[in-house]
């Protein structure tokens, strides 16, 4: 056989240098190709998972991504909470508050049977001690009937024994579909959803940038930390405690600013559980910002007490530990939010002091549930409240949607959930197909 020629084998090589360029291209570009996406979601938190869930069956021809900066979904609000499925009683009639917590209720139970998720339907009591509350209690219950919640009953002070022997009362609410479940559960069912619908999601994934690129068809870069990218068209973000920090990235205003208030539990001991069956609320005092000091049963069998409200020290500060200068700078430099600590300062001070000495958080349980002594309970759990607040000081309740329209294919092709107010978890699917309808004529999906 005849040796090949210099020049030929310089051909030849110089060949096989282009294919290997050629493939190496292709091979780029294929990879930068998995990680375009129609819609990317970002936060997965049970309002963000929800959101992805409801887009991916709303349009199950679209490629849709869930990232979430924590090592797995349901890590902060969303997995830190009293578990609590409310039945609508408390907000405005007529308000979207009013309208989605009670369609999401109906919702949520419809799917937690479909899913076979454990909860418990064990009824919720609102209860007033004395004379001075029996007037806002009769206000609270009309509200609950106007919102349309179901089979409302005022009790005296003889019922209320009857359904929970350990309380005292003179009059009380009896809310029987209000429930109980693990809503870290449900969130992480609601991802399974959309990854089995063909959704992707990543974990890990702490944004830092958005930036818009060269590619016409996917405008919207999203880097990490760790200089990973993901392309997009349009993106929608629910980032609860990082709401405010993730919209001022996009050019968004910083109003409004999230407030971090942490509120922590006490648990009841296991022998003393026997005497809390339903969930035992106090009448809401419109003079204060939060609602006040309640029992409530779990669905893995602990009952907890709880919450105070107090500051944290930083957006995820879920102990007095818990610090960033940075963050801490912020808030107190934040007008809001000096405002409203001068109006509730006696507020908070009680507030601070129940977190430093237990005693004084059992006298507040102690009017409803008298046989609890600081002996029956130990240390709890505690969860922070992402609190939307304005420059005014004024505590924002209702959703806040933002985007930059006009400002580039960034301003323009983004929709922040600024505000998701509690009961968040309880709305959640009805949220989801909110957000889903508001995307669908925002962005012509």
């Amino acid at each position: 056989m005849s040796l090949i020629s210099k020049s030929q084998a310089s051909l030849l090589t110089l060949s096989r240098y282009h294919v290997s360029k050629y493939v190496s291209k292709v091979r780029r570009y294929s990879e930068i190709k998995k990680k375009c996406y129609d819609i990317v979601v970002i936060g997965g938190g049970i309002v963000g998972s929800a959101s992805a869930r409801e887009l991916i069956l709303q349009h199950p021809g679209l490629k849709i991504a869930l990232i979430e900066k924590e090592k797995r979904f349901a890590f902060h609000q969303s997995g830190n909470n009293s578990g609590v499925i409310h039945a609508g009683i408390y907000y405005k009639p007529g308000s979207l508050k009013a309208k989605l917590c009670v369609e999401g209720l109906n919702l949520s139970y419809k799917y937690l049977d479909d899913k076979q998720i454990k909860y418990s339907k064990c009824g919720k009591l609102i209860v007033a001690t004395d004379r001075s509350e029996v007037g806002r209690l009769l206000d609270l219950y009309e509200r609950g009937v106007k919102n349309g919640v179901k089979d409302l009953k005022l009790l005296d002070s003889k019922e209320i024994k009857e359904l929970e022997p350990h309380c005292n009362g003179l009059q009380a609410i009896w809310s029987p579909h209000t429930g109980i479940v693990d809503w870290g559960v449900v969130t992480k069912s609601y991802v399974s959803d959309f990854e089995k619908c063909g959704g992707d999601s990543y974990l890990n994934f702490e944004l830092n940038r958005f930036f818009e690129s060269e590619n016409a068809e996917y405008p919207v870069t999203i880097t990490n930390s760790k200089d990973k990218t993901i392309h997009a068209k349009y993106v929608l973000t629910c980032c609860g405690l990082q709401s405010d920090t993730v919209a001022v990235l996009t050019g968004c205003p910083e109003e409004p600013k999230i407030i971090p208030f942490r509120g922590e539990y006490l648990y009841l001991v296991p022998e003393k559980s026997n005497l809390i069956k339903a969930n035992i609320y106090p009448v809401p005092d419109p003079r204060f910002p939060f609602l006040g000091v309640h029992a409530t049963p779990r669905i893995d069998g602990r009952v907890i007490l709880g919450p105070n409200a107090i500051l944290a020290f930083c957006k995820e500060g879920y102990k007095w530990t818990d610090l960033n200068v940075k963050e801490l700078k912020e808030i107190i430099n934040f007008s809001g939010f000096r405002k409203m600590a001068l109006k509730y300062a006696g507020f908070g001070l009680k507030e601070m002091s129940r977190s430093l000495m237990t005693p004084l958080q059992v006298m507040q349980l102690q009017k409803y549930i008298q046989d609890i002594t600081t002996k029956d309970v130990e240390s709890g759990p505690a969860g922070v409240r992402a609190q939307a607040m304005g420059k005014d000081g004024t505590l924002i309740e209702d959703f806040v949607f933002d985007s930059k329209p006009g400002s580039g294919a960034i301003g323009s092709r983004v929709l922040h959930c600024r505000n998701a107010p509690s009961p968040g978890a309880t709305s959640s699917l009805a949220i989801a197909k909110m957000i889903a309808d508001k995307m669908k004529q925002e962005f012509k999906l």
